[in-house]
């Protein structure tokens, strides 16, 4: 199991106080010196450490780079992203049964995704280090969110998408925002197999979740919605659920978590538990928890409405599994038809999202009924996609359009006997 302990001890290696440390062997590496996205040593995951980590006190302004304090540079790549809403949904709340129950919705950052909060990040150490060619292997978001800021950055991006199984409305993103797109014929994983390959040979910039650096943007979601709710009840939320497919944002908070509380921002009682959801037909999170396993086993075959989420490897498995057990969360699987309701529910609230989103209050419905979440408890669902993302999905959610005659009284008469 991954060691993921912070320390004071800052390495020779480390650059203006930041360095990359192997989560398994503890072998420490330059920050940007060179590309680097596993240990040299041992092929673990690396982490972003800090010499210095901030409290409350030390933020200012808003958005991403609002938490520059807790990330490698002052600003970034920007377009800008985060500063996201916090949604209440009172009767989804009373129907679910808990005592707050909140919608962090990512799906307001400027390409539609929680990716770009990972982006801002990841493209600025792309261009610290001085590489041409940026690439990702997608299930859509993550696509759309690196053609933004490789366009916004002037660098040539790639991306590798499994063929037939991405929505239309994230391909268009990265063609029009100028990526080469390449349509594998084979599942998400094969596609990062490839690009793991492509990268290894020099040929390009991984801008996966594989990267650490990635991760550090995406922590600020945790940071943002930890200011939010204690803005609003003068206390942090009991339980973060989120949807998972790569696990990088269950990483990703949990790291925000151990910082908060290595700082003193935080002590152990206000940590929230992290709730993995994932669909049934790609559960091998799901399947790791359940079954007390020390990795996670790769799924093949993966299917499931909620594509952002169809994903049957997830890489940061090593660092969330470590966060949902040391935080008490857990994890649960969805049926299809679960998220299509939760879908529609966050709708009737005004509050639309992709299918992969709802993961996250489907998940939350299965667990209040269960009993393992309590009706005393404080619920942040993040949903992570807006519903024009996949529009397809989205009208087949939702109802049908009624023809009538181009005429007032038609109208009328329809309304009537309806």
């Amino acid at each position: 199991m991954a060691d993921l302990t912070l320390t004071a001890e800052v390495p020779d290696v480390a650059d203006d106080g930041v360095w990359l440390a192997c989560i398994e062997c503890g072998e420490t590496f330059a920050p940007f010196a060179a590309v680097r996205y596993t240990c040299d040593d041992c092929g673990s995951l690396l982490e972003a450490r800090y010499a210095d980590l901030p409290t409350w006190e030390d933020f200012d302004g808003e958005g991403v780079w609002r938490y520059d304090a807790a990330l490698p540079f002052e600003e970034g790549v920007t377009l800008p992203e985060g500063h996201t809403p916090l949604h209440r949904v009172p009767r989804l709340e009373a129907d679910i049964g808990v005592d707050a129950l909140r919608i962090k919705h990512e799906g307001m950052n400027p390409t539609g995704s929680f990716k770009d909060r990972g982006m801002t990040v990841g493209v600025r150490v792309a261009q610290e280090i001085g590489v041409d060619r940026l690439a990702c292997a997608s299930t859509g978001n993550t696509s759309a969110a690196l053609a933004a800021y490789g366009a916004r950055a002037g660098m040539e991006t790639l991306v590798l998408l499994p063929a037939g199984k991405v929505a239309a409305g994230k391909v268009a993103q990265a063609s029009l925002h100028g990526a080469r797109i390449l349509e594998v014929d084979g599942n998400f994983d094969r596609c990062l197999d490839i690009v793991q390959a492509l990268t290894e040979r020099g040929e390009a910039y991984l801008l996966n979740s594989l990267n650490p650096f990635r991760l550090e943007g995406q922590k600020t979601i945790g940071l943002e919605f930890m200011e939010q709710f204690f803005s609003d009840y003068d206390r942090y939320p009991d339980r973060i659920v989120l949807p998972v497919g790569n696990a990088g944002n269950t990483a990703a908070l949990y790291k925000c978590f151990r910082e908060l509380l290595y700082s003193g921002a935080i002590d152990d009682s206000q940590v929230p538990k992290i709730t993995a959801v994932q669909a049934e037909g790609a559960a091998p999170m799901v399947e790791a928890v359940e079954n007390d396993a020390d990795e996670v086993r790769r799924w093949d075959e993966v299917e499931t409405i909620a594509t952002a989420i169809r994903i049957g490897n997830p890489v940061n498995g090593p660092k969330a599994l470590p966060g949902i057990r040391a935080t008490g969360g857990t994890a649960v699987a969805v049926s299809d038809e679960a998220i299509t309701d939760a879908q529609r529910d966050l709708a009737g609230e005004g509050v639309g999202v992709e299918p992969a989103s709802a993961a996250s209050v489907a998940g939350l419905r299965k667990l209040r009924a269960e009993g393992v979440v309590d009706a005393d408890e404080d619920v942040v669902c993040l949903t992570t996609g807006h519903l024009l993302k996949d529009p397809d999905a989205a009208a087949a959610a939702g109802v049908d359009p009624e023809p009538v005659p181009a005429d007032t009284d038609a109208v009328l008469d329809h309304l009537a006997d309806s």
